[in-house]
């Protein structure tokens, strides 16, 4: 159950179809820094970002409370929410949006899944830009705080569901369907 709720509540993240990077850019025990960075070949920056937007077609189920990504908004504007809906008068903030620009930069700020218990805060960014033939989307997330135990030990956990997230945009966003494999590439050079 533990293992579910933090899966669940660990909300995020990157890896699209073409090629996939990721790192724990830092970890200590009062935070962490995760980067993703994903390119979609044929893919154009404003369907990124729309994709970002209908976060309920692309979101694993799996890494929700109510157990169905179709209860997930994201209000892809200043003040928005990034949010859950669980029954009529009940439902989760996961995060808020404090920076938006369409097409290529939202910022979402707040402590997701089952770090939201503790005293901690984090911002995650999704930046879109042009590349070569695509998009390239560079995710980060970035915590600090107090845990029950160092926030270093969380870092692997939030990272692997992040990851997951931006695999599933990236399938979303070049072939229709999130859980469908994508194509093997080589990868790029950084």
């Amino acid at each position: 159950m533990r293992a579910r709720l933090i899966a669940t509540a660990v909300l995020g993240a990157l890896s699209l179809a073409g090629t996939a990077r990721a790192e724990i850019v830092s970890a200590g025990p009062n935070g962490f820094s995760l980067r993703h960075i994903a390119e979609t070949p044929n893919v154009a920056p404003p369907v990124i970002w729309a994709a970002l937007a209908d976060i309920a077609k692309w979101w694993d189920p799996e890494h929700t409370y109510s157990g169905d990504a179709r209860n997930l908004s994201l209000e892809p504007y200043v003040r928005g929410c990034f949010c859950e809906k669980l029954s009529l008068y009940a439902g989760i903030e996961h995060g808020t949006v404090v920076y938006a620009q369409p097409a290529k930069t939202l910022r979402v700020n707040g402590a997701l899944g089952p770090l939201q218990e503790f005293g901690v805060n984090g911002v995650m960014t999704w930046q879109i830009e042009s590349a070569a033939g695509g998009s390239r989307v560079t995710f980060t997330y970035n915590v600090g705080g107090f845990a029950d135990r160092p926030l270093a030990d969380w870092a692997p956990i939030v990272d692997e569901v992040l990851g997951g997230q931006l695999q599933r945009l990236a399938r979303y966003v070049t072939n229709g369907n999130p859980a469908a494999p994508a194509p093997k590439q080589e990868p790029s050079k950084p």
